[in-house]
């Protein structure tokens, strides 16, 4: 299963149109950009050949659209009840059945693995977090972007890790990032020993019941014939079928199948914190930092970062005959589901969708204000550390910044760690001078920054106290 950031000709006839009421009024999506995403729609579909996509909007922590085009099998209309296998957005409900175990008191992050299976290579020194952050230096059984042989026979978790997780680590657990669907298929198998039952079951149990989500075991068989069928192209040949993986090849690491408003919905519970605990949510959503200190923009099972200075978690999923890519901006409430049932072969279309998708949907961000907020991050990651670029200050802010308030900074804040939330509030103008107000989760801790700069740029002020 390729770390995607994963993403013939058949009609590409639009299908099955739900717009859903949105619970804020004016968060709907006008009639413009819903022509923009049905144009978007046909057009990256026209141009790689994929045969249909299945897509879900969010917005104001609503699902506000969902529709299909296409065909999901020969003849067949693609519908948005339809489901398709996810692939590696799989991981993140991997990681949360870890979590959730974690909140039962049943196991901890920093446990080795060594508890559940000693014998494989340095099982006492790499943990749960190494596993669930790609930080473990276990081989990734499945690099390659097709079925090869051995896959089209079942295979067991016990298998798996015991062939790829034997050897001798690529690097030292924590040193490095590397995507490796292996260090899953390990954290699905302890899953379910600590549970005391099988991986879906539980996942059935706390997560997919309590939110309503209709989801299938992809790893178990193919979908149903009600389902988007599998394709894939070789080199710009005609479409073919997918070939299946053996049962237990995707087991935890790329096992599940649903249709994009269910994927929306667990979106959503994202944005709410509804499946986990806030302490979880904001623990998968944390980038690892490698044991030398460099971020590695991987949280637990999700992509994390920042696009054009908004929050973004997302992550693609690549398995035979299908693709997806899944975004989340928790600080705008919005998330954009997209499906492709094609790989390989599919000319990254679903990523592309989504990206205008984005660009459609997502309020335009001023040039300047991007670049006063990255100034604004860049100085407090320098505070967290007690040091600040005293270039970019004037000369009130120089003198204000002695080593006693560096040194203050760097002990309240480095401690908390990297901000999990970084978001503008709002923008004034007082006495000259640009004032830019911030909202930070670090932590335990919120925090408000007020930045206030000149006009020719330098830094005034810059002052973070702990929210009231």
């Amino acid at each position: 299963m390729p770390f995607a950031h994963c993403y013939r000709s058949l009609p590409h006839a639009v299908v099955g149109l739900i717009l859903l009421a949105a619970g804020v009024s004016g968060q709907q999506l006008t009639p413009a950009e819903r022509a923009g995403i049905d144009s978007a729609a046909r057009s990256v579909l026209a141009g790689t050949g994929a045969p249909s996509t299945s897509i879900a909007v969010v917005r104001g922590g609503e699902i506000v659209y969902t529709q299909a085009y296409g065909d999901a099998r020969t003849g067949v209309p693609a519908t948005p009840a339809m489901r398709y296998a996810i692939g590696s957005v799989s991981k993140q409900f991997t990681a949360a059945a870890v979590l959730l175990l974690a909140e039962d008191g049943k196991l901890s992050l920093d446990d080795p693995v060594s508890r559940w299976f000693p014998a494989l290579t340095r099982a006492s020194d790499v943990n749960l977090r190494h596993l669930l952050s790609m930080t473990s230096g276990y081989q990734d059984y499945w690099p390659q972007d097709y079925v090869f042989t051995a896959m089209q026979s079942p295979t067991t978790p016990d298998a798996i890790a015991g062939r790829w997780a034997r050897p001798a680590l690529d690097f030292e657990p924590g040193a490095a990032w590397q995507y490796s669907n292996t260090n899953y298929v390990i954290a699905g198998a302890i899953v379910e020993r600590v549970a005391g039952m099988p991986f879906m079951e539980f996942l059935r149990l706390r997560v997919f019941t309590p939110l309503g989500m209709n989801v299938a075991d992809f790893d178990a068989g193919p979908l149903e014939s009600r389902d988007a069928g599998a394709w894939l192209r070789n080199g710009l040949g005609p479409l073919r079928p997918a070939p299946k993986e053996g049962q237990g090849w995707l087991f935890a690491a790329g096992q599940l199948a649903m249709s994009a408003h269910d994927l929306a919905t667990w979106n959503i519970a994202m944005m709410n914190r509804a499946a986990m605990s806030p302490a979880s949510y904001r623990e998968q959503q944390t980038a690892t930092r490698l044991s030398a200190g460099t971020a590695t923009g991987y949280g637990l099972g999700i992509n994390v970062g920042m696009e054009d200075g908004r929050r973004r978690l997302a992550h693609g999923g690549a398995v035979s005959g299908y693709t997806t890519t899944n975004i989340v901006y928790p600080d705008d409430r919005t998330a954009i589901t997209v499906f492709t049932n094609i790989y390989p072969g599919g000319g990254g279309a679903s990523g592309q969708i989504a990206a205008r998708i984005a660009a459609i949907i997502l309020p335009q961000v001023d040039s300047h204000e991007m670049a006063v907020d990255a100034l604004a991050r860049r100085l407090y990651d320098g505070l967290m550390h007690g040091k600040v670029d005293r270039d970019i200050l004037t000369p009130n802010a120089r003198d204000y910044f002695d080593a006693r308030v560096l040194a203050d900074y760097g002990a309240s804040l480095g401690g908390l760690g990297a901000p999990t939330e970084f978001t503008a509030t709002g923008s004034s103008v007082r006495g000259g001078l640009r004032i830019r107000n911030y909202r930070i989760r670090a932590g335990e801790a919120i925090l408000d920054l007020t930045m206030m700069t000149t006009p020719e740029g330098q830094v005034e002020q810059y002052v973070v106290q702990r929210s009231g």
